[in-house]
């Protein structure tokens, strides 16, 4: 039984949400983080990045004391403000491409996490978890959902449909052109019908955030440890997530490139490749693959195709089955040397939603030796792997919708 319940959401005023909404930190350059910085005192991006006020770059702990101070000034200003009632949030997205996300934003369970009642499919980088459990410790908050998805449920999306009726409670375009809708559910028997029908899913899967899920689970161990009092209810025992159904999830792969080809020439790492690879040079004619265990290769200018031979490679589960599994079992780990993909920084991932270009740009600037694209894992995939206990490579999925930040913020 998954245990989703509303809360209190801190938000900003409607008049205000579209200049503060922000996309993540890292999906910014430098010139336009720069450049919202300058011209919008209300983004986001300055809770964030609050090192910006005193034009210094400030990290570690002093940077989370600040973050924790820049957001209580947002509140002292009136920018945001904290709903009264527990409530559920329902919560549209319509992206650039006519593409509509409809959910449910809401706070999930760290024991359900803990009793893989939220499931996992994609490991995570260690670092990366205990940097941002000790964040989300000291600024005392979630201003970025999880994104969890469940089964197409009829009853929820006749709910969803009929809050949708109603004037939103925020309306906003962002600069990407996608358009942001948000109601408010805190009618007492809707929201007992929509904890209900959550109470009677065995599962739900985590689609996007992991890291974020991971690190929310982590704090909770630290405060249940330190709290004698610790019963259950508190609020550090929950985190905000974003609830879509299955079929509206967009799912795109992940690129990986690598820094270096451990010590091989071009011709030495070619002819071990194909041990396990039929290989065709494309030159420079760019090539996405189009089915399963298929890749691609982006080497010393030339574009290669990399078919998986039938003979060589046994499949015994479904992760042996997934093409990132694949990519380290037969290349990543036994041939370039990269054995631990959760921390060694010779690899690094591009978005698969990113033109094949991108990874060729990558090797080009020289900063990298080789590029790997592969087909998308689709969602039954996905759940495969998450029934069964095992975990995808880091970075396996790239999953839409992407949220923005500060639109609500779950405080514990």
């Amino acid at each position: 039984m998954a245990n989703i319940i509303p809360f209190k959401a801190v938000r900003p005023t409607r008049d205000k949400v579209s200049l503060v909404a922000a996309r993540s930190y890292q999906s910014y350059t430098e010139e336009q983080l720069e450049s919202r910085l300058r011209d919008n005192p209300f983004s986001f991006l300055h809770i964030i990045n609050p090192g910006y006020k005193y034009d210094k770059v400030i990290s570690g702990e002093a940077r989370f004391n600040l973050v924790r101070n820049r957001y209580l000034e947002f509140i002292e200003d009136g920018i945001f403000i904290k709903d009264e009632t527990p409530s559920y949030y329902v919560y549209k997205i319509v992206d650039r491409d006519n593409q509509v996300f409809n959910g449910i934003l809401a706070a999930a369970c760290a024991i359900d996490y803990e009793n893989d009642i939220i499931k996992k499919h994609e490991d995570t980088i260690e670092h990366r978890e205990i940097i941002f459990k000790d964040y989300l410790k000291t600024v005392g908050f979630n201003a970025e959902p999880v994104l969890l998805t469940y089964p197409d449920n009829d009853v929820i999306d006749e709910i969803i449909k009929d809050v949708q009726k109603e004037r939103a409670e925020f309306e906003f375009t962002t600069t990407y052109r996608d358009t942001h809708y948000l109601w408010k559910v805190d009618e007492i028997k809707l929201v007992e019908k929509i904890g209900k029908e959550f109470e009677q899913m065995n599962t739900v899967y985590i689609a996007d955030g992991h890291h974020r899920s991971a690190s929310s689970y982590l704090l909770y161990q630290d405060l249940k440890a330190n709290n004698p009092n610790h019963d259950g209810t508190e609020h550090y025992n929950f985190f905000m997530s974003y609830l879509l159904p299955e079929s509206d999830l967009k799912i795109h792969a992940f690129n990986r490139i690598i820094k270096d080809l451990n010590g091989l020439t071009k011709e030495e790492f070619l002819i071990h490749l194909d041990t396990l690879y039929r290989i065709e040079n494309r030159r420079k004619t760019p090539y996405n693959p189009s089915k399963k265990h298929h890749f691609s290769m982006y080497l010393d200018g030339e574009f290669y195709s990399l078919y998986l031979r039938k003979t060589g490679y046994y499949i015994e589960t479904s992760l042996d089955a997934l093409d990132a599994q694949i990519l380290y079992t037969t290349i990543l780990q036994p041939i370039l040397g990269i054995k631990d993909l959760r921390n060694d920084h010779r690899i690094s991932y591009i978005n698969g939603k990113k033109d094949i270009i991108n990874m060729k740009d990558s090797v080009d600037s020289g900063l990298f030796a080789v590029g790997f694209g592969m087909v998308p894992v689709n969602m039954e995939e996905m759940k495969q792997i998450s029934d069964d206990g095992l975990k995808m490579p880091p970075k396996s999925t790239f999953i839409e919708p992407k949220l923005r930040s500060g639109i609500t913020i779950y405080e514990f």
